[in-house]
C-alpha cells in the first residue's frame, strides 16, 4: 500500500463535526416545549405510523441487501466489495432514521412555539431540519473515509456508493407512494367531495398524509441526496487516480471539497435564525444558503491553492456550484406561489381541470429549458477550465463540478427537511384546534417551506445529472472504454449501441409509469377506506367519532412496500442484462440514454407537480374564488395529478438512473469479459 497523504484527516475531522453538532441540535429541538395534551397525542399518533413504516421497509430491504452482498461476493471473489455495499446501506438507512426520528419531534415543537411568534418557531424548525442535513453528510464522509484509509482503493468505495444509491431508490420510491396514497386519499374524498380542510382531523387519511410527509420528504429526500453526495465524491476519486503521476493529492481531493463543504454548510447555518427577524422564512433559508456558497468558495479556494493543485480545478468547483443554485432558483421561478406559471395555471382552473392540468404540464415542459442549459454550461465550463493542462484533467473538472454542487449538500437537505417540519406543524396546530394567531404563524412558516422543497429538488435533479455525467466518465476508464485523440469514444452509429441508446432512454419514462400506477393503485384503495369511514362510522362527519387512522396508515405501507420493488429491481437488473447481451460500448449507449431522458423527465415532473400543488394553494388564499369554489375543485384534481408527479415518480429518477451507473460502473469490468456480443 502506498503512504496515505496527510491532508486526508481533514475529511473525518468534519464528517465528526457534522455528527457531533447534529447531536447539539437534536438535543436542541427535544428540549423545548411539546404543546398541550392534544398536540403530543396527533405528533406521537405521525410518530409512531412513520416508524412503523421505516421498519417494515427496513426489514423488506434488508432481504435485498444480503441478497446483493452475496452476489457480489460472488462475482467478485473479494470481501472488500460486498462489506462497502453493506456499510453503504446502513450509513444510508440510519441517516434516514436520525432524520426522521428528530423531524416527528420537531413538528410539535414547532406547533407550540408558533404560539410565541415566528422568531420562537422558526429556529426549532430549521434545526431540525438540519440534523438531518449534517447526519447525511457526516455519515456518508466517514464512511467514505474510513473505507478510502482501509483500502486504499476508490473502486471499492465505489461499493459503499452503490449501497447507498440503492437503498435510497427503495427510500425514495417507498416514501414516494406511501404520501402521496395519503395525499390523495384525504384531498380526493375531504377536499373534493366533502369539502373539509386539508388537516381536517375527521378526515381518517389525515395521520396517514402527515406521517407521509416525513417518510417521503425526510427519509427519502435525504436519502436522495445522500446517494447522490457520495457517488460524485467516488466518481471523482476513481478519475482522479489517473492523475496520480501528476499529483496523489487529486484522488483526495473530493474529499477535502467535500469537508469543507461541511464547514461551509455548519457556518452557514448559524446565519440563517437571524435572518428570520425581518419575518421573512424564506429570505432567512436563501441567506443561508448564500452564506454556505461563499464560505465554501473561500475554502475550496484555499484548499486548492495551498495544495499546489491547478487552479482550473477551482474554477470548475465553482462552475458545479454556481450552476446548482440557479438551477434551484429556476425551479422556484416555475413553482412559487407569487410567479406567473402559478397565478396563470391557478386561473386557468376557472375553466375546470382539463386546461388546469394542460397549462401545468406546459410550464413544467417550458421549465425543462433553464436547468438543461445550465447543466450543459456547466459541464462544459468545467471540461475547458479544467483542461487547460490535457484531456484527463477536463475529465476530472466534469466530475469535481459536481463534488462542488454537491458540497453544500448538508445546507441543501435542512432546508428541504425543514419543508414537512412545519407542514407537519401546521396540520397539528388545525387538528388540535390551536387560536388563529398559532395558525398564521405555523402558515407562514409553510409557505416558505414549499418555497425551499421546490428549490432542493431542483437542486436535487441538477446533483443527480452532474453525478452521472461523472460516473459516466468513471464506467468508461473502468471497462477500458477505446480512446481517439485522449476522448472516450463511442460509435453511435454501431446498431448495439443504437439498441442501448434507445433502452436507457425508454427506462425513465417506464420506471415513471410503474410508480404513478403503483400510487394510482393504493390511492384507490385508500379512497375506498376514507369512503367506508365517512359512510358507516355513526357521527364521523359531525365530529362525534373518531376515525381509524390506523386502518389508512396501514394501507399507506403495505401498498408502498409492495409497489417499490419491481422498479427498484428492474433498475438494478436493466444495465446487467444490456452489457450481457450487447456489450460494453452499448451498456455506455444505455447510460447516456437514460441520462437524457432521465433529466428531463425529473425536472417535468417535479416543477409540473409544484405548479399545480400551488395554483391550488393560490386559490385557497382566495384568488379566483377561494376555498370551495369550481376553481378550487379543478385545482385539487390538478394537484392529484402532480402529487405523484413530484413527490414520487420526478424524485425518484434522481436516483434511479444513479443507481443504473452505479451497477454499470461496479459490474462493468465483470460484464466486459463475459458478453456476448462483445
Amino acid at each position: 500500500m502506498r503512504k496515505l497523504e496527510p491532508e486526508l484527516i481533514i475529511a473525518p475531522i468534519a464528517g465528526f463535526v457534522s455528527i457531533a453538532f447534529a447531536i447539539y441540535l437534536y438535543f436542541y429541538v427535544i428540549k423545548q416545549d411539546s404543546g398541550n395534551p392534544r398536540m403530543q397525542e396527533i405528533s406521537l399518533a405521525i410518530k409512531e405510523g412513520a416508524n412503523a413504516y421505516l421498519k417494515r421497509q427496513n426489514k423488506t430491504l434488508a432481504v435485498f441487501v444480503v441478497v446483493i452482498a452475496i452476489a457480489l461476493g460472488i462475482a467478485f471473489r473479494d470481501y472488500r466489495m460486498p462489506l462497502a455495499f453493506v456499510i453503504g446501506s446502513i450509513f444510508s438507512a440510519l441517516a434516514g432514521y436520525f432524520g426522521l426520528n428528530v423531524a416527528v419531534k420537531a413538528n410539535v415543537r414547532t406547533s407550540n412555539a408558533a404560539g410565541k411568534g415566528l422568531n420562537k418557531a422558526f429556529p426549532v424548525a430549521f434545526y431540525g431540519g438540519a440534523v438531518m442535513g449534517l447526519s447525511v453528510v457526516g455519515l456518508a464522509l466517514l464512511g467514505i473515509s474510513a473505507l478510502y484509509y482501509a483500502f486504499q482503493d476508490p473502486e471499492i468505495v465505489l461499493g459503499y456508493s452503490f449501497g447507498a444509491s440503492s437503498l435510497a431508490l427503495f427510500a425514495k420510491a417507498g416514501g414516494g407512494i406511501y404520501t402521496k396514497t395519503a395525499d390523495i386519499g384525504a384531498d380526493l374524498v375531504g377536499k373534493v367531495e366533502l369539502s373539509i380542510p386539508e388537516d381536517d382531523p375527521r378526515n381518517p387519511a389525515v395521520i396517514a398524509d402527515n406521517v407521509g410527509d416525513n417518510v417521503g420528504d425526510v427519509a427519502g429526500m435525504g436519502a436522495d441526496l445522500f446517494d447522490s453526495y457520495v457517488a460524485s465524491i467516488v466518481a471523482a476519486m476513481i478519475i482522479g487516480v489517473t492523475l496520480t503521476s501528476t499529483n496523489p493529492t487529486y484522488v483526495i481531493l473530493p474529499l477535502l471539497l467535500a469537508a469543507v463543504g461541511i464547514f461551509a454548510s455548519v457556518i452557514g447555518m448559524l446565519f440563517v435564525p437571524i435572518g428570520v427577524r425581518g419575518g421573512n422564512p424564506g429570505a432567512a433559508l436563501n441567506r443561508g444558503t448564500f452564506a454556505t456558497t461563499i464560505v465554501f468558495a473561500i475554502l475550496a479556494f484555499l484548499i486548492i491553492y495551498f495544495l499546489g493543485l491547478e487552479m482550473g480545478i477551482f474554477y470548475a468547483t465553482l462552475a458545479g456550484l454556481i450552476a446548482g443554485i440557479i438551477i434551484g432558483m429556476t425551479s422556484d421561478f416555475f413553482t412559487s406561489i407569487d410567479r406567473a406559471p402559478v397565478m396563470k395555471t391557478a386561473e386557468a382552473a376557472k375553466t375546470g381541470a382539463a386546461i388546469n392540468i394542460l397549462s401545468g404540464f406546459s410550464y413544467g415542459v417550458i421549465s425543462i429549458v433553464p436547468p438543461i442549459i445550465g447543466i450543459s454550461v456547466a459541464t462544459v465550463a468545467a471540461w475547458y477550465l479544467a483542461g487547460v493542462h490535457g484531456s484527463q484533467f477536463a475529465v476530472y473538472g466534469v466530475a469535481v463540478s459536481a463534488v462542488g454542487m454537491l458540497s453544500i449538500v448538508g445546507m441543501i437537505i435542512s432546508a428541504d427537511a425543514y419543508g414537512p417540519i412545519v407542514d407537519n406543524a401546521k396540520g397539528i396546530a388545525e387538528q388540535a384546534g390551536s387560536g388563529k394567531e398559532m395558525i398564521e404563524v405555523a402558515d407562514k412558516l409553510d409557505a416558505a417551506g414549499n418555497t425551499a422543497k421546490a428549490i432542493t429538488k431542483g437542486f436535487a435533479i441538477a446533483a443527480a445529472a452532474l453525478t452521472v455525467l461523472a460516473l459516466f466518465v468513471a464506467y468508461a476508464e473502468l471497462v477500458d472504454i477505446p480512446k481517439v485523440g485522449g476522448f472516450y469514444a463511442i460509435n453511435i452509429i454501431d446498431p448495439r449501441v443504437i439498441a442501448g441508446i434507445f433502452l436507457g432512454a425508454m427506462m425513465p419514462p417506464l420506471i415513471s409509469a410503474m410508480l404513478i400506477l403503483g400510487v394510482g393503485r393504493n390511492a384507490f384503495r385508500m379512497v375506498e377506506e376514507v369512503r367506508r369511514q365517512f359512510r358507516e362510522v355513526q357521527g364521523l362527519m359531525e365530529g362525534k367519532a373518531k376515525p381509524d387512522y390506523a386502518r389508512c396508515v396501514d394501507i399507506a405501507a403495505k401498498g408502498a412496500l409492495k409497489e417499490l420493488v419491481l422498479p427498484g429491481v428492474l433498475s438494478i437488473i436493466a444495465p446487467i442484462v444490456v452489457g450481457v447481451v450487447l456489450g460494453k460500448e452499448a451498456l455506455g449507449g444505455f447510460l447516456a440514454g437514460s441520462i437524457i431522458t432521465g433529466i428531463i423527465f425529473a425536472l417535468l415532473m417535479a416543477n409540473a407537480g409544484g405548479t399545480w400543488d400551488n395554483a391550488k394553494k393560490y386559490i385557497e388564499a382566495g384568488g379566483f374564488g377561494g376555498e370551495g369554489s369550481d376553481a378550487h375543485k379543478a385545482a385539487v384534481v390538478g394537484d392529484t395529478v402532480g402529487d405523484p408527479f413530484k413527490d414520487t415518480a420526478g424524485p425518484s429518477l434522481n436516483t434511479m438512473i444513479t443507481v443504473m451507473s452505479l451497477v454499470a460502473s461496479v459490474f462493468g469490468p465483470l460484464i466486459a469479459t463475459v458478453a456476448l456480443f462483445a
